[in-house]
């Protein structure tokens, strides 16, 4: 006799306040055979809350390789699964798609138990245009990487939206401001949690809020570009015209030069640095 695969339940949890939970979710947690988490503990914080007792097994990037076949198996030998992350919607931030991708692979049902995302959330209450926007998920670590990935998406008109490890998020903050310039901004952090804080004005005044680190779980939006093209902070502007005054070299030098520090296209550096010369001749 055939066994009829399980079903994987992608379960929404709370990004905080254990109350923020549906009915629906709740009943699944309780129903399933198994629930995958990113981190037990944290789970099991949140089941003895709500007075549920099922089985757990890790899921993490660390062992997602192997445990994400076992998993597997244990679905299409017919037990439901439901999969959570430490906080939120999964798959968001976490290697929750790499199960999903699994599960399709082998016509396993998946099935959204849909609740809480720290995106949306921060959408809501951050006061800049909830609609379009793009949510970029984290940055890169290191500082030319992360610069030249702000680079990518200066022009975008649309809010960006993205995660950040306190230990960086001063330095992110000063490389937002190198690229983006001075635009609108909104910090919520710990969100629906006691300490909860939503910041909202430029990125000047967040950089003076959080010169260097910050604590807790932050999400960091940034309005989008005004004239579909970035705009560069006085930092950028002074540099080049330094350079321009001080360096014999040609335009296309330094512009290539400012460009590769500050993360911005050679063309729109080249461009402001024609303005700035321009200027110098009297023209």
């Amino acid at each position: 006799m055939t066994t009829n695969p399980g079903i994987l339940y992608i379960v929404a949890t709370p990004i905080g306040n254990l109350e923020d939970i549906t009915l629906r979710a709740l009943r699944v947690l309780g129903e399933v055979d198994l629930i995958a988490a990113e981190d037990t503990r944290h789970t099991l914080k949140l089941l003895n809350a709500h007075g549920i007792s099922r089985p757990l097994l890790s899921y993490h990037e660390h062992n997602m390789r192997t445990q994400g076949r076992r998993l597997i198996r244990e679905l299409l030998g017919g037990k439901s699964l439901a999969l959570v992350t430490d906080a939120g919607t999964p798959a968001i931030s976490d290697p929750g798609l790499d199960l999903i991708r699994l599960a399709v692979s082998e016509n396993i049902q998946v099935s959204p138990i849909p609740g809480p995302s720290a995106v949306t959330t921060a959408l809501t209450v951050s006061g800049l245009a909830v609609q379009p926007f793009i949510f970029l998920g984290y940055p890169p670590n290191r500082p030319a990487a992360r610069r030249k990935f702000f680079a990518k998406y200066a022009n975008a008109e649309e809010t960006l939206v993205l995660f950040e490890s306190p230990r960086r998020f001063g330095a992110s903050l000063k490389d937002m401001r190198k690229i983006l310039g001075n635009r609108r901004v909104a910090v919520t952090r710990e969100l629906t949690k006691i300490h909860e804080e939503i910041f909202r004005g430029s990125l000047d005044e967040a950089i003076d809020r959080w010169p260097r680190e910050a604590r807790g779980e932050i999400t960091l939006l940034a309005a989008g570009a005004q004239s579909g093209r970035p705009q560069p902070d006085d930092s950028f502007l002074e540099q080049l015209r330094v350079c321009l005054t001080s360096a014999r070299r040609p335009l296309k030098e330094i512009a290539a030069e400012v460009a590769q520090e500050f993360g911005i296209s050679k063309r729109f550096v080249y461009q402001e640095a024609l303005k700035i010369k321009r200027e110098l001749s009297g023209r």
